[in-house]
């Protein structure tokens, strides 16, 4: 279904199970000469909950991103899709800004990601939200010809996270975090 940019009223929100077959899908659409087997989609799906954020309206999904937990500060975005019909209108941004300051709330002091040296409109991205190339690019990043730049958003007044209290030591969001997932593992 085309999207009208006068009519667009998406959302963002972090994924849920049912969204994987339609992932699948925009997957294939956003990285057709090498998308995601479905395994690889569904443990990116339970290993980033929370941070597998979706593009979406009530009929379709349109977008998504995949970031990293943040581990001692720093995360990954591992993947940034979104639908053709969908291009040129800000949503990549958005899903990359509501990415990032949900990672800043979580106290993530760098978030690095990896992007095609030929993928101007990404690194252009990239750069107007504050990324950094970090050195030359990277030959055979990702195999034998799969060469890619990576680059750096360091959060500024990130505070390292506070240490960590016994599991049996009362804590001020009980035990799921803020969104109402699972408890924190880390």
């Amino acid at each position: 279904m085309p999207l009208n940019p006068d009519r667009m009223r998406l959302c963002i929100r972090s994924a849920v199970e049912n969204d994987l077959p339609a992932l699948e899908s925009l997957d294939a659409e956003a990285f057709p000469m090498e998308p995601y087997p479905p395994f690889v989609l569904r443990q990116h799906f339970d290993v980033c909950r929370g941070h597998f954020l979706v593009l979406h309206d009530e009929h379709a999904l349109y977008g998504y991103l995949i970031a990293t937990p943040p581990y001692g500060g720093l995360s990954w975005i591992l993947s940034l899709g979104v639908t053709r019909d969908a291009w040129g209108h800000g949503w990549g941004r958005r899903l990359m800004t509501d990415s990032i300051r949900r990672l800043s709330s979580e106290r993530t002091q760098e978030i690095r990601l990896t992007v095609h040296p030929d993928n101007d409109r990404a690194v252009s991205l990239y750069e107007h939200l504050g990324f950094t190339q970090e050195g030359d690019i990277r030959k055979d990043y990702l195999g034998l010809g799969k060469h890619r730049i990576l680059m750096t958003l360091k959060l500024p007044d990130s505070a390292p996270p506070p240490p960590r209290t016994h599991p049996s030591a009362p804590s001020a969001t009980g035990n799921a975090d803020r969104r109402g997932g699972p408890p924190r593992s880390w």
